[in-house]
């Protein structure tokens, strides 16, 4: 009886997955043929779906199908106005809307280089041994709250800063290499717990 159960859950799922995907793929098609989108912007919209399709799936395919468009348009180098998009489909432009920018913080999320990585590009340009690094990348984690939605560049340079005793002279080749001010740098560090 549970096998059953199992079953019929697998099949829906999977069924219900592959349905979701065709039905975005069909409107996908329909609006490039509407809107006369080159194909390079229709392989955009499809790698898009497939890599994001737990964000769009919650929409109808309509809605879905249009944000994915007109995101795709505008990676590809072929931005259109969404007019364009809505004309050739049922869709909400308000729904459309809230997808495509759930879509573009997506997007720009995975395109977002990490704290780590400005850590080390800061290292790099003032020389700072790898055992510094390593105290900055540590003292960064322990203060992940406290850092949400600063400059990067600052919070990497007063980290580095911390990380090697709060020497001076490293204070403002550190401010140099981040483009910014030894005070920024001071003031990200006093709020950061070592």
């Amino acid at each position: 009886m549970q096998w059953r159960r199992l079953a019929r859950f697998h099949r829906e799922t999977l069924h219900g997955f592959e349905r979701r995907l065709a039905a975005i793929g069909g409107e996908l098609r329909r609006i490039r043929e509407c809107a006369g989108l080159p194909q390079h912007v229709m392989e955009e919209a499809e790698s898009l779906v497939k890599k994001y399709f737990d964000l769009v799936a919650g929409f109808p395919p309509e809605v879905a199908a249009v944000a994915v468009m007109w995101t795709a348009a505008k990676a590809a180098s072929a931005p259109r106005p969404l007019e364009d998009f809505l004309k050739c489909s049922k869709a909400e432009e308000r729904r459309v809307r809230k997808v495509a920018w759930r879509l573009n913080e997506a997007v720009k999320q995975s395109k977002r280089p990490s704290i780590e990585d400005y850590v080390g590009t800061l290292a790099a340009r003032v020389n700072l041994p790898a055992a510094v690094v390593k105290a900055a990348v540590d003292i960064l984690e322990r203060n992940r709250r406290v850092l949400f939605g600063k400059n990067p560049w600052v919070s990497a340079a007063a980290a580095l800063w911390l990380a090697s005793f709060r020497r001076l002279g490293l204070l403002k080749a550190l401010a140099e290499a981040a483009g910014t001010t030894p005070a920024s740098i001071r003031n990200a560090a006093n709020r950061m717990r070592i």
